[in-house]
């Protein structure tokens, strides 16, 4: 079992920048390929970027390739979403989400465990 907490959310300004992270309990973390997704009001969650668990392979969504960054820390258990260059598309409420296997998927239902999200909101 693996619980998830976000935080890092906030109001910003376009242009700016958040970092966004994801505390995980249990001691297993390693073991877990992670992702990150995002909901925007009114629609559908959508896949932002994701991590393997010994954080070499990454993959991100293109709409915010070169300005967001995925990391983690498995000595903290944490994983990270560096957001630069935001933008009030970038507006949505962001999860973070565990999957029990060596490299991520950009495919929600494949993912074990999720956070409850939290909110991202850039003001133009």
């Amino acid at each position: 079992q693996v619980q998830l907490v976000e935080s890092g959310g906030g109001l910003v300004q376009a242009g700016g920048s958040l970092r966004l992270s994801c505390a995980a309990s249990g001691r297993t973390f390693s073991s877990y390929a992670m992702g990150w997704f995002r909901q925007a009001p009114g629609k559908e969650r959508e896949f932002v970027a994701d991590l393997s668990k010994n954080g070499v392979t990454t993959y991100y969504a293109h709409s915010v390739k070169g300005r967001f960054t995925i990391s983690r820390d498995n000595g903290k258990n944490t994983v990270y979403l560096q957001m630069n260059s935001l933008k009030p598309e970038d507006t949505a409420v962001y999860y973070c989400a565990a999957r029990g296997f060596p490299i991520a998927t950009m495919t929600e239902y494949e993912y074990d465990y999720w956070g409850q999200g939290t909110q991202v909101t850039v003001s133009s």
